[in-house]
C-alpha cells in the first residue's frame, strides 16, 4: 500500500499532466494493489466455498440419518465428528493456501 501511495502521490506532484493524465497515472499505480487484493479474495472465497461444502454435507448426512430414525443424541454425535473432519481437513489446507497466495503474490511483483 505505501509503494501504491508513494506512486500516486509521484503522479499528482507532475505539474506537466492534464488532470486525465494524473488520473491515467494513478490507475496504474492502484493496479498492482487491486490485483494483490483479487489473488487473496479469491483464493478465500475458494477455502470458503469449500469449507461450505463440506458442513452442508455434514448437514446432510445428519438430515438423511434422522429421517431415516436415528436417534438424536447419536446422529448430534455423528454430526460434530463430520463437522470436526471438515475443520481438520480445511486446517491441513491452509499452509498450501498460504503459499500458492504468496507465490502468486510474488510473480505480481516481478
Amino acid at each position: 500500500q505505501g509503494a501504491m501511495f508513494r506512486c500516486s502521490a509521484r503522479c499528482c506532484e507532475d505539474d506537466t499532466a492534464s488532470m486525465q493524465q494524473v488520473q491515467r497515472c494513478i490507475e496504474r499505480c492502484h493496479a498492482p494493489l487491486a490485483q494483490a487484493q483479487a489473488i487473496v479474495t479469491a483464493e478465500l472465497e475458494h477455502f470458503q466455498d469449500r469449507l461450505s461444502r463440506c458442513t452442508l454435507h455434514c448437514n446432510d448426512k445428519a438430515k438423511d440419518a434422522l429421517e431415516a430414525g436415528g436417534a438424536e443424541a447419536r446422529v448430534r454425535g455423528q454430526l460434530d465428528a463430520c463437522l470436526a473432519a471438515c475443520g481438520d481437513d480445511h486446517l491441513r489446507l491452509v499452509p498450501a493456501m498460504a503459499k500458492k497466495m504468496k507465490d502468486s503474490l510474488a510473480a505480481l511483483q516481478q
